[in-house]
């Protein structure tokens, strides 16, 4: 099937995707995926004037989708005047050499493309590390050959696929890529120091965490305008928002917030990406409440929303109270819409729902903390500093047999001191 649009402007793309019998569900191309792509595409500043999705048994040792698909690619690609193919699945080192050989074309798989788009989104020093070690562990396996003459650039003028970690010119030499990777581990890992004192701060002076997640373009950065009062640039486009943001939530006249927007999700997230942006995602796991965004226009939503919480479960945050806020309830024309007592109908853009969603939160909050009494013996006393840190004590007295301490706490101070509690 092919796809036409005209543009004298941007940098044209074919895309092509395969589903293959044997391939994981997940990684089988379809026409909504390659929808997404399309839309990856124009993200990074390109345009898709055709496309092809092939079905096999199996995908080609060589090529990937065949030697007859390869041919059908570099036709369109001649025709519409095409600089690059871009693929939906994640090709191996080979393939992307061999496909770059018989088709004289650049060609980028749905990783690198995101990866690229990361590349020019990344403003925070921290996002730019993230993705600069990201896009090191890619490029890694695939230096022999098809990178050898690449000039990368930094910003959003360059082509797509050549945005890389900001150098002139494009190391190729695997010892100086390896110690580059450990180098910028280091720089994150004094990132995550910083950050747990921070978090240690904020645990000391009881202020809860809700942490915006969802699928990319689903309302997440609009929502936190609309909650905070911030000035977020909030377009509709995948991955508008890749660096962390955190704003003071004012819940009610007695309860207050921090409130974090994070990074959108996507079906087949690079795993480099997954891994380099582990420091920022953790905080979800430090998080009280999960606010999972959900676009209530898409028709893919159920899909969207399986990809977040399998995301969610790999990041150990699957325990964590969570809140589903199905948005854009303004534009949806279905009358099928989910109810629960975990679930609110909003519009960030036009307000509506807010209160509601607001008054939820709250909710959720209070019902978390649980005021107990721990008996805790002198040989455990090391516990302390963290009760004193993530709970709010309310008395304490020294007995015979141990410190008696009745305490305030959250569901996961409370799994800690389970053993000791004793009312």
């Amino acid at each position: 099937m092919e796809h036409m649009i005209k543009t004298n402007e941007k940098e044209k793309a074919v895309i092509a995707g395969l589903s293959a019998d044997s391939m994981n569900l997940r990684d089988r191309s379809t026409d909504e995926s390659m929808d997404e792509l399309e839309a990856l595409l124009e993200t990074a500043g390109g345009v898709c004037l055709g496309r092809v999705l092939q079905n096999r048994k199996t995908p080609e040792p060589r090529t990937f989708i065949g030697e007859g698909k390869v041919k059908e690619l570099k036709d369109i690609a001649q025709k519409h005047e095409c600089t690059m193919v871009v693929f939906d699945n994640e090709l191996s080192p080979s393939q992307m050499r061999a496909l770059t050989e018989d088709m004289g074309l650049k060609i980028l798989d749905r990783s690198s493309l995101i990866l690229d788009i990361f590349a020019g989104r990344a403003r925070t020093r921290e996002g730019r590390l993230q993705v600069e070690l990201a896009q090191y562990k890619y490029l890694l396996p695939r230096l022999t050959g098809m990178w050898k003459h690449l000039v990368s650039q930094t910003g959003t003028s360059a082509p797509i696929g050549t945005r890389g970690p900001g150098e002139t010119q494009l190391e190729t030499d695997r010892r100086h890529i390896r110690r580059k990777i450990t180098k910028l581990e280091d720089e994150l890992r004094e990132v995550i120091r910083t950050r747990d004192t921070q978090r240690r701060l904020r645990e000391k002076n009881n202020v809860p965490v809700v942490a915006l997640v969802g699928y990319t373009n689903a309302g997440k950065s609009t929502l936190l305008n609309k909650l905070t009062g911030a000035d977020i640039q909030a377009e509709n486009r995948l991955f508008d928002t890749l660096d962390t943001t955190t704003r003071k939530l004012q819940i009610s006249e007695v309860q207050e917030a921090l409130l974090s927007d994070t990074v959108g999700f996507i079906r087949k997230l690079p795993h480099h990406l997954v891994n380099a942006f582990k420091a920022t995602l953790e905080e979800l796991c430090y998080a009280d409440l999960l606010v999972h965004v959900i676009d209530a226009s898409s028709p893919e939503w159920r899909e969207q929303v399986h990809v977040v919480d399998d995301l969610i479960m790999k990041l150990g945050a699957s325990n964590t109270p969570r809140l589903e806020v199905f948005n854009k309830c303004d534009v949806l024309t279905n009358d099928v819409r989910p109810h629960g007592d975990n679930i609110v109908e909003i519009s960030a853009r036009t307000g509506e729902g807010i209160d509601l969603l607001l008054k939820k939160i709250e909710q959720s909050l209070i019902v978390m903390k649980k005021k107990v009494t721990l008996l805790l013996p002198y040989d455990r006393a090391g516990l302390l500093e963290i009760i004193h840190r993530e709970g709010a004590v309310t008395n304490t007295q020294y007995l015979d047999h141990g410190i008696e301490l009745e305490i305030i706490v959250s569901p996961r101070l409370y799994e800690k001191l389970r053993e000791f509690i004793t009312t």
